[in-house]
């Protein structure tokens, strides 16, 4: 079996497939009078004042009878704006390869030669610093036959998900016009970069979790983001936060159907999305938290580019600040409205054991202030709890006064 360069009756063509772009072409206005007369008569005022008796009346109808150059560039169509001219315009080059991509090649395998080459193997396979990933191989079914001149046409796809150098690596395993068998090994190699670049900030207000993410487009054409939807962990609920618009009925429900994309600009645009995030109860019946875990999820992120061309990514992991672990809480559910002077009214606790250990026994009591002024509020009910308890969540009554002082 030979390989020596330079021998082979066949030879590979790979050309990337995408989607082409819109021949734009910007709109030159041209004045018509330019086309009769030279810019200097103006200059005569004899001249300038004569000359509209002698353009044609389709000419001067909708122009101005001030004839200087402030019209010149005015669009007498709204047209005229668009500068497209209906023509699609073919890749000129390789072009640059995103991550999150589909990397998608026409290979064609060519016979240059002026005889028939025979029982062709034909292999195709990405390789990265990571993996080799096979895109296809003909072992099982070779191809019979490739005429002198002919060729043999495929087109293979790959979700691109590394960055960094890949290489095409395209083999062919044939019998030439001679019967000798041969083996050629064709290399392409280009580069994946990133496409946008995510930034992330976490704040903890209270008990509720605020994320930022701000993403950065680095491609050189626009990006319309699909979704960028947070996928909390278990322990975890989220829901976007959108700033407030016009209220209307109809544009909210066409918004919901519809969903425009978010316009995120070439060569550095950003556009910024907020999640208020909240830990999740235990089950449905026990309001007992899950404590420990500071990962709070990842993010989902889809786009198009010109002419609809996809594009998807999924983010690392993204941390929060440790949490504290509470072994029990103490809430206030209910508080009167309305509380008399001197008289007793019922204040509404509820303690909540978060551990999967028993816990007791407890003691509650009012912390007030410890200067030497007069006590507003004192307490008549219930202060020591003797029971034990796992996993389980005691409602106290107590009796409080407010003493007017």
């Amino acid at each position: 079996m030979s390989s020596t360069p330079g021998t082979h009756s066949l030879a590979f063509r790979v050309m990337r497939l995408c989607r082409p772009s819109l021949h734009v072409e910007p709109p030159l206005r041209v004045d018509p009078t330019d086309l009769f007369i030279g810019e200097d008569i103006f200059d005569d005022p004899i001249a300038a004042s004569n000359l509209p008796p002698l353009i044609s009346s389709d000419v001067t109808t909708n122009k101005s009878s001030d004839l200087t150059y402030r019209s010149r560039f005015l669009l007498h169509d709204s047209a005229d704006s668009i500068g497209l001219s209906g023509l699609l315009v073919l890749p000129q080059a390789f072009g640059a390869i995103y991550l999150g991509e589909t990397f998608c090649s026409y290979i064609s395998i060519n016979n240059s030669s002026t005889l028939e080459v025979r029982d062709v193997v034909i292999k195709a396979e990405i390789q990265t610093d990571k993996q080799r990933i096979l895109l296809l191989d003909t072992s099982k079914s070779p191809v019979e036959s490739i005429r002198a001149g002919g060729r043999y046409d495929f087109i293979v796809e790959h979700d691109v998900k590394e960055l960094g150098a890949h290489t095409l690596v395209c083999t062919a395993l044939y019998s030439d016009g001679e019967g000798e068998r041969k083996y050629l090994p064709q290399f392409f190699k280009f580069i994946v970069s990133n496409p946008l670049s995510v930034r992330t900030k976490v704040r903890v207000v209270k008990e509720i979790t605020f994320l930022e993410a701000c993403i950065e487009n680095h491609t050189k054409s626009n990006l319309y983001m699909d979704q960028v939807e947070f996928e909390p962990s278990q322990n975890w609920s989220a829901t976007m936060l959108k700033a407030d618009g016009p209220h209307s009925d109809y544009n909210a429900q066409s918004r919901e159907i519809f969903k425009p994309p978010v316009l995120i600009r070439s060569g550095g645009g950003i556009h910024n999305y907020l999640y208020q995030l909240k830990m999740l109860s235990h089950g449905s019946s026990s309001p007992v938290k899950v404590q420990g875990s500071n990962v709070l999820g990842k993010l989902q992120i889809t786009w198009r580019t010109n002419l609809g061309e996809p594009g998807r990514l999924q983010t690392q992991q993204i941390l929060g600040t440790t949490i504290t672990s509470k072994e029990i809480e103490l809430n206030v559910v209910e508080v009167p409205s309305v509380v008399g002077i001197d008289k007793p009214f019922l204040l509404k606790l509820k303690l909540t054991n978060q551990t999967d250990k028993e816990q007791g026994p407890f003691e509650i009591w009012l912390s007030q202030n410890d200067s030497d002024e007069e006590k507003v509020v004192m307490i008549n009910g219930l202060r020591i709890m003797v029971t034990q308890f796992g996993w389980l969540i005691e409602t106290i009554f107590m009796w409080i006064s407010l003493i007017y002082s």
